[in-house]
């Protein structure tokens, strides 16, 4: 597909963070071609050429998750709303944040994004999917891996209180990472 896209302005534009890494969605609409083109991290996705119908839904990937964009017409205005997984961005960013834990340590000077989906148990490094080990302790369980030839581990234990279940903790040695906030997407 190609990537002259100069002529055309953008109409929309996402920011979101996934375990695999943050992603953005932009989207350009000819109001009055009907063209739609769609790049997820600067690589164009879709792209529909002259259309006779200026709303509707493209659908699309994000990594592995199912997007769809829906136009909308309000007057002489347009709306665009993105969906991921059939959730509404916001609703998709909320459940996120529940399923996952994120830290952002420096370790020898680099930075990293270490991202665990509660769910499955899965870490992430920096966008990678790591082979973890994971063992059972007196007060939880433990999860190890390497960073930058450093040990890390992250160690889930129990609250004691039903409302906040299990307290997910990140260590590189024996220093504690604070936990991350990314600008609410994810």
């Amino acid at each position: 597909m190609s990537n002259d896209l100069d002529s055309y302005d953008d109409v929309a534009q996402w920011d979101l963070n996934l375990p695999d890494g943050k992603h953005s969605v932009r989207f350009q609409h000819g109001t009055t071609s009907g063209r739609r083109v769609i790049l997820v991290d600067g690589k164009e996705v879709r792209n529909t050429g002259w259309q006779f119908k200026l709303v509707g839904k493209e659908s699309f990937l994000i990594g592995k998750h199912r997007a769809c964009i829906i136009i909308e017409a309000n007057g002489l205005n347009y709306t665009y709303i993105l969906e991921v997984d059939g959730k509404s961005l916001k609703r998709f960013v909320e459940n996120r944040k529940k399923a996952c834990r994120t830290w952002t340590p420096h370790v020898g000077g680099n930075p990293h994004r270490v991202v665990l989906e509660k769910d499955s148990l899965n870490v992430w490094l920096d966008g990678v999917k790591l082979d973890v080990m994971g063992e059972f302790t007196d007060n939880g369980t433990e999860t190890h891996f390497m960073i930058d030839n450093r040990e890390a581990v992250i160690r889930a234990v129990t609250s004691g209180k039903r409302r906040e279940g299990i307290i997910y903790s990140l260590f590189i040695g024996d220093t504690q990472v604070p936990d991350a906030f990314e600008n609410d997407n994810l």
